[in-house]
């Protein structure tokens, strides 16, 4: 699995803009991107749910992964292959009870005491930062850096993808603490040109 967790691009309209977020999506997957996460925690329900039938039927398509961030129902119901949650949503434990086997659950920790919990709990893999300063999650907290994702790594036996302000530029830096891969936001989704960008992002890992 770890080398289907490379890179997520996380889903963000506003980012996107003007362009659409199955627009932006589809230049990654056509690029290589390995999984896709949908996070928009602004529509409702039913908006979700719409946008992401069109994400799943490019993800399947293209043989990628697809998550959602924090609601378990909209994953559910969209036969995401996962969801992503954090310490604010439904607790793992509680979440792999009830999921069908091969489900993947991802869990936000930054701690590696915290990570080895959430792995014994049931998570699958673990998104780990922020490890830059970043705009996109303005109330992500203090950046961790490489050395503080490097410790998760070592921490845990389960793939682990650092996330927060992680460019082209920093991607090798990532790719040295250990890390399964990357996740990112504004790298791709306000990117000119995303397929470019989702190739300079999967470098370190080819």
């Amino acid at each position: 699995m770890a080398q289907r967790l490379r890179l997520i691009v996380i889903t963000d309209r506003a980012l996107a803009s003007p362009r659409s977020v199955l627009t932006v999506v589809e230049a990654a997957l056509g690029a290589g991107a390995p999984a896709v996460q949908l996070r928009d925690k602004a529509s409702s329900p039913s908006e979700l749910m719409t946008l992401g039938r069109r994400l799943r039927e490019v993800t399947w398509a293209a043989g990628a992964l697809f998550f959602v961030n924090d609601r378990l129902d909209v994953a559910l119901a969209l036969e995401a292959d996962g969801v992503h949650l954090g310490p604010d949503d439904i607790p793992v434990g509680a979440a792999r009870a009830v999921l069908p086997d091969g489900f993947l659950i991802g869990y936000s920790a930054d701690d590696p005491t915290e990570a080895k919990a959430a792995v014994e709990a049931g998570a699958d893999y673990l998104g780990c930062g922020t490890v830059y300063p970043t705009p996109s999650k303005p109330d992500a907290g203090a950046s961790i850096g490489p050395e503080g994702l490097r410790r998760v790594v070592a921490s845990v036996d389960v793939p682990v993808v650092g996330i927060g302000g992680i460019g082209a530029a920093q991607a090798s830096d990532v790719a040295a603490t250990g890390a399964a891969g990357l996740a990112v936001i504004g790298a791709v989704m306000q990117a000119r040109n995303p397929s470019m960008q989702v190739r300079r992002l999967l470098s370190p890992w080819v």
